[in-house]
């Protein structure tokens, strides 16, 4: 190829080149001349630009290039050439060059002077703008005032009145940058890692915490706290910074589960070497259910004291006027399942010796033991007998001492006290046969006994004494 042909080729990549250059796109190029208003700059390829000699001074006036010096600018204009721009964001902008930059949508600097109604008065340049309260941060401050004196860029998301009204955003300009990095940042955080982060919202359910490029996690409020959190904005306040773990990623749903008590020892892992079974603990009824009442031993480690740990009041749920929200009471640790992480309780009632202090009695249900019970409920074959927080046993109706067709209902109300004989414990399936018949039967045999005792001191008179008693009380009669 000769010397005239190179040249033409090298021209036409470089007008190529130049068609691609766009308003607002930052290029590096070498000042090659400096005139009285204006100084030219060798962009490569793309060209030569010119950008206006007060861009390069100052604040007293000096200069601060020379031919040959390399500079970094954006280019606000392609018309008739290409327009660069260096201190646009530097707040020293003109009236013209606030033009472009709103055309081009180049950032520039402001600095927040005071906040007024429904925002903030921003001087850009020697020119005022507004800047909205929803447009001065992704995060709406709980405090107005942290931005005043502060100076950011803005985007001019409004240009009227030849520049007299203008209206800006930084959000805009924060919300561009956060999607450029947001991918980089996603493919940085990885189940396990430890971030901070600031909470940007709270809800009931938990709060959202921004990770950074606007990428945000939730911190559920279950993972908030060992003990239960029933309140999140007791725990974390919009703003806050935050210390958390990243413990699930949906990379499909773009979604981050976080994680804060994970960042503190489970109190669960004492548990083995501080509860036992049979133990006595104090502890404070959280919240109670159908099926029973939680109660918190310490924060962190909840119990369950299970209805059927509680005796038959005769009411669907009398059993939970004992252990109203907020209730300390004495419980005794019935099972403790590590795994599972549960522990079973039952409240020991009032008055008791465990309740003084002292450990609780364990109720022994064995063959052969007289005691007494409550009434849990009814059944065709019989009446269900709760002996103790976990034992119920069951008395057939053989085995009441009524008539077969009386109404067991009426003779056992829920709720009362029976007194029965334990006739068969089976370990292995936890059942327990009852009779009450035995105690009538007992009861009848005693009073045999006492009776036939009484007979042996003063033995019955016999036949003939007994005549002779007759015939005396009728000897008056024949006078």
């Amino acid at each position: 190829m000769s010397e005239p042909d190179e040249d033409f080729a090298s021209m036409f990549e470089a007008s190529l080149q130049a068609k691609h250059v766009e308003r607002g796109q930052t290029i590096e190029g070498t000042i090659v001349a400096i005139g009285s208003e204006v100084a030219f700059v060798d962009v490569g390829g793309k060209g030569e630009a010119q950008i206006e000699i007060a861009e390069l001074k100052d604040d007293e006036g000096a200069l601060q290039v020379a031919v040959g010096d390399r500079i970094q600018a954006v280019v606000v204009s392609t018309e008739g050439g290409l327009t660069l721009s260096r201190r646009l964001a530097r707040g020293a902008a003109t009236a013209r060059q606030l033009e472009d930059a709103f055309r081009a949508g180049l950032p520039v600097e402001g600095k927040v002077e005071r906040d007024v109604k429904g925002g903030y008065e921003v001087r850009v340049g020697g020119q005022r703008a507004f800047c909205p309260f929803s447009q001065i941060d992704t995060i709406r401050a709980t405090d107005p005032a942290q931005h005043v004196g502060r100076v950011y860029a803005f985007r001019i998301i409004e240009y009227k009145e030849g520049g007299r009204n203008l209206i800006i955003s930084r959000r805009a300009l924060l919300e561009e940058e956060q999607r450029a990095s947001a991918v980089e940042l996603r493919r940085s955080i990885a189940v396990g890692a430890v971030l901070t982060g600031r909470v940007t919202s709270v809800r009931d359910f938990g709060a959202f915490v921004d990770l950074g490029a606007g990428v945000q996690g939730l911190l559920h409020v279950s993972e908030m706290g060992w003990s239960r959190v029933s309140d999140p904005s007791q725990v974390v306040a919009p703003g806050e910074e935050i210390t958390v773990k990243v413990l699930r990623i949906d990379d499909d749903m773009q979604k981050i589960a976080l994680g804060l008590k994970q960042l503190s020892a489970d109190p669960w892992s004492a548990v083995p070497a501080t509860y036992e079974v049979g133990q006595l603990r104090t502890g404070r009824v959280s919240r109670v259910t159908e099926f029973g009442a939680f109660v918190e031993l310490e924060p962190g480690v909840e119990a369950l004291a299970h209805v059927s740990t509680f005796a038959p009041t005769g009411h669907s749920k009398g059993w939970s006027r004992s252990v109203a929200v907020g209730t300390t009471a004495a419980f005794e640790i019935l099972s403790i399942d590590l795994e599972k992480k549960r522990i079973g309780l039952a409240l020991v009632e009032e008055g008791s010796s465990g309740a003084a202090g002292a450990p609780p009695q364990q109720t022994e249900v064995l063959p052969g033991a007289r005691l007494t019970g409550k009434v849990e409920r009814h059944e065709k074959f019989g009446v269900f007998v709760f002996l103790a927080p976990g034992r119920t046993g069951l008395m057939p109706l053989s085995e009441t001492g009524i008539a077969r067709e009386a109404d067991v209902a009426k003779a056992f109300p829920v709720g009362t006290d029976v007194e029965v004989v334990v006739l068969e414990v089976d370990p292995s399936s936890r059942r327990i046969r009852l009779s009450r018949k035995a105690i009538l039967d007992a009861r009848e045999a005693d009073e045999v006994r006492e009776y036939t005792e009484r007979a042996d001191v003063n033995p019955p008179e016999g036949f003939g004494s007994l005549a002779d008693k007759l015939r005396g009380a009728l000897k008056p009669r024949e006078k």
